[in-house]
């Protein structure tokens, strides 16, 4: 067994409470490669920012385990010869299993998420418990999930959102004992969150989704005060990403996002993560495409994952800086 602390890396328990306190939210990156990793850690060390480097199962099988490993190792010695010792968290995203979780904790995860929200309720109790019990033998913390959302995201989907029951809450997390709950709210796996017709015109003429369920939120501040609450599908999907993919040959024509002004004032309350992929993916894509684009004859990986990595280190530190508010926060 590989013990996370060996790492360099910590677990979210005193991250959560600050960023709770704080009235911000902590940037939860999924990443699969290298340029990914140097984008996360370079722009959350600029940004002086705390960060939680994700990764789904799928990214596991990908990457492999063990070089995941020795890259979060790397990553917090990246962020030292960067010049600014950031808090790194390494987290299981959607675990669907207590064997995936127990081998993610035995390799050097410090958290781990274990989604029985499609489950039945019961199911969901005594799968996230057990999670729970082995995870806190070593002081890894655990994400728990009530309510589903829809959209598809690597082995994730579902065709509809079921929204978190607040009554459910409070049972939950007192009888799992699990240190984060991942609610749903509105937000939504992929790019494609929401189609037009789900959708109003701004008077500037570009289409807003419905709003997130703040009354939920509430509901669940009030009958858990303090208490760590994440957000998945939260990608606002910026449109510059979509219109450059589309114009290099891309069809991404009904992308649609959660704004990010609400993602902003979600940060503010006890959401204290925030997890974000897809604006990812498609910044990385838009530059790849517009290279190949613009230069045919390229070949060499460097010259077109270099731009992808810029534009993502970018799109990193506007996150921390103007949508989290982790900025400033390591």
């Amino acid at each position: 067994m590989v013990s996370y602390k060996e790492l360099g890396l910590v677990n979210s328990r005193d991250l959560f409470k600050k960023a709770v306190d704080g009235g911000y939210a902590i940037p939860a990156f999924n990443f699969n490669n290298m340029e990914q990793l140097q984008a996360i850690i370079s722009a959350c060390v600029e940004t002086k920012s705390p960060v939680i480097l994700q990764v789904s199962s799928g990214a596991r099988k990908y990457a492999n385990q063990t070089l995941l490993r020795y890259m979060a190792q790397g990553a917090v010695q990246y962020a030292k010869e960067l010049g600014y010792e950031i808090p790194i968290v390494l987290h299981l995203d959607h675990g669907d299993s207590f064997e995936l979780c127990k081998d993610c904790i035995e390799s050097g995860f410090s958290s781990v998420m274990i989604d029985g929200s499609h489950l039945p309720y019961e199911e969901n109790i005594a799968l996230t418990k057990k999670v729970v019990e082995y995870a806190h033998q070593h002081d890894v913390t655990v994400e728990g999930e009530l309510g589903i959302l829809a959209g598809i995201e690597d082995d994730v989907e579902a065709e509809h959102h079921t929204y978190t029951e607040p009554d459910e809450v409070v049972d939950f997390v007192t009888r799992t004992g699990v240190d984060s709950l991942a609610i749903s709210i509105g937000t939504s796996h992929g790019a494609f969150k929401f189609t037009p017709d789900q959708c109003t015109r701004n008077e500037d003429g570009v289409l807003v989704p419905p709003p997130l369920r703040f009354d939920i939120l509430e509901d669940i501040e009030k009958l858990l005060p303090g208490f760590p609450i994440v957000l998945h599908g939260s990608s606002s999907v910026p449109p510059q990403y979509v219109e450059t993919i589309n114009k290099y040959g891309g069809k991404l024509s009904d992308s649609i996002g959660i704004p990010e002004e609400q993602l902003r004032r979600a940060a503010k309350s006890a959401v204290c993560k925030i997890n974000i992929d897809s604006d990812g993916r498609l910044a990385m894509t838009a530059a790849v495409r517009e290279v190949f684009a613009n230069k045919p004859a390229e070949f060499d990986p460097r010259k077109y994952l270099g731009p992808a990595r810029d534009a993502l280190k970018e799109l990193y530190m506007h996150k921390t800086e103007k949508v989290l508010g982790s900025a400033g926060k390591a």
